[in-house]
């Protein structure tokens, strides 16, 4: 079993006493985010864990809790965002410069396999259009390549909440995710700046574009079979959307729970 913590929240920024707490007790209470009723209490023992993932924003309160995850001979990797937008879109989120050196530490203390880099969403919209974005991109992959050697693209997706947040902030969002020829172009731009910084380059939960961006999975069971000689079979998980190629895992966190203030995030209330 493969621990997603979390895509519903940042747990290494805002929640790692409670998952050491958890861990230290061997399982976790998780509700269902979608409909009442009894939590189902997960699993933390280490017979049970294959790995697990962690998804941040600022994982540095997280990083003194490393030792203990590694003393008790769990294997993990993280994925962490970076965008480098406007404080309107991300008012509350690590600088390019914080990030940055928050990936050196972290490479140098688990390998740069292990430090993945999501530019996740891809947001179009007056204030980061289409020129931003590849100055941007560019900007970040020359801070962060010599500390990960994988960055993972995807594109904003429309939820109802987060268009109706950007609404009320006076952002027009219906064309935020672009067009088809716009991703594709950009993806295009992308993949030549990662070649040229060494980076290996996938999208997430974008097929349709895997002629300019292979199409690739944030939670990797070849990576973790790679890099801990595991010997994890894929299974795609069916929890999560359907473009989505991910490895099948059981996601500890809660919506709600972040306090990072990004007005285009999906896991806001």
């Amino acid at each position: 079993m493969i621990i997603s913590a979390s895509r519903r929240c940042d747990i290494p920024a805002f929640k790692g006493e409670e998952f050491m707490a958890a861990l230290h007790a061997g399982g976790i209470e998780v509700g269902n985010p979608f409909r009442p009723g009894p939590a189902r209490r997960v699993s933390l023992e280490r017979g049970d864990v294959d790995a697990f993932v962690f998804w941040s924003r600022d994982p540095r309160p997280f990083l003194r809790h490393l030792d203990g995850i590694e003393r008790g001979g769990f294997p993990f990797y993280f994925l962490i965002t970076a965008t480098g937008y406007p404080r309107l879109l991300e008012p509350d989120v690590p600088t390019p410069d914080e990030a940055a050196a928050c990936f050196r530490e972290l490479a140098a203390r688990i390998g740069r396999r292990r430090v993945i880099w999501r530019y996740d969403p891809v947001f179009f919209s007056e204030h980061t259009p289409f020129a931003f974005h590849v100055e941007n991109f560019s900007r970040l992959a020359g801070l962060l390549s010599p500390f990960t050697s994988r960055a993972i693209v995807s594109f904003f997706d429309p939820y109802a909440k987060a268009l109706h947040r950007l609404r009320q902030a006076g952002i027009d969002a219906d064309e935020a995710s672009g067009t088809p020829e716009m991703q594709v172009a950009l993806l295009a731009r992308f993949a030549a700046i990662a070649a040229a910084e060494g980076l290996e380059i996938q999208s997430c939960a974008e097929p349709a574009l895997a002629a300019a961006v292979p199409a690739g999975k944030c939670i990797d069971e070849r990576l973790l079979n790679e890099v801990f000689g595991l010997k994890l079979s894929y299974r795609k998980d069916p929890g999560q959307r359907k473009l989505c190629l991910c490895q099948q895992s059981v996601d500890i966190g809660n919506y709600g729970a972040c306090g990072h203030g990004c007005l285009y995030c999906y896991a806001r209330r």
